[in-house]
This record gives structure tokens, sequence and C-alpha cells, in this order.
């Protein structure tokens, strides 16, 4: 009685429930195939998170530890242990900042544009293919919000 009283309350109906569960499923299936195609280039999804977003930084703009950490939301000590794994595997190289000494500035080698191209163009197959059901899902959603006031 009172789990129907709630559901009233709020307005929710099976679909309510159902809809947020798959998405949910679409999301964690893409982070999966994410996390297996880098784990197949030796990889962690991290460090492919992290190849993306330097590379998606705007041309010309310096890109720095604290820039990655932010992005990533982690801590900056772990965005140095992070980068210093890519430096390693010659993914990405650190140069003096031309702005401030004291900092540097992270690019992509020229190994880790190589091999973020690979998993870019297998993550936009993927987005292409599951793009229709996470776009059917947020038509729906913001049409369902559209039509609450009626």
């Amino acid at each position: 009685m009172l789990l129907k009283k709630a559901e009233k309350r709020f307005q929710l109906a099976t679909r309510d429930y159902a809809e947020p569960a798959s998405f949910g499923h679409t999301l964690r299936g893409f982070l999966r195939f994410s996390e297996a195609v880098a784990a197949k280039e030796g990889l962690t999804s991290q460090h492919y998170q992290a190849m993306l977003v330097l590379r998606g930084w705007p041309d010309g703009q310096s890109f720095s530890i604290r820039d990655l950490a932010q992005q990533l939301l982690i801590k900056h000590n772990s965005a140095v242990g992070l980068v210093d794994r890519l430096a390693n595997e010659g993914l990405v190289v650190r140069e003096p900042s031309t702005v401030d000494r004291r900092k540097v500035e992270l690019h992509l080698s020229s190994r880790g544009r190589q091999v973020l191209a690979k998993l870019a163009a297998m993550h936009r197959d993927e987005l292409q293919r599951i793009g229709p059901i996470m776009e059917r899902f947020f038509s729906e959603l913001t049409h369902d919000q559209g039509n609450s006031g009626d």
C-alpha cells in the first residue's frame, strides 16, 4: 500500500523505472565495450579517457596535469601517476610550458595519436550503433517533460 502511495505521489509508472534501467544497461554496455577495446591495446579505460581529453583539448591551448585532473575528476597526484604511465608507454610527452617554466604541458606522441585514432574509430562505430537507443530515450524523456504540465 505504501509503495503505491509513493508511486502515486511522484506520478510514477512502470515505464518510469524501465526506461532508466534500460538506459543504464546501455551505458554500462558501452563502458564495458570501452574497457575491452582499450585492454586489447594494453590500456586501461582511464588511459583512453586521458588521451581522449588531451586530443580533444582546443588547438593552441596548453594542457597541464591540472587540466587532466579536472577533466577526469581525479586528484592531482592520481593524474601525475596516470601521466607517468602514459609517458612510460610512449603515448604522451611532457614539455616545459611556454608560459610558465614551473609547469609542464602534455602532448600526445605520434604513437599516442595512432593508438588513440584506432580506439576512437571503434568507439565512434559503437556510439553510432547505440545512438538510436540513446536518442529514443532522450527524445521520450524530453517529450514526457514537455507534456507534464498538460
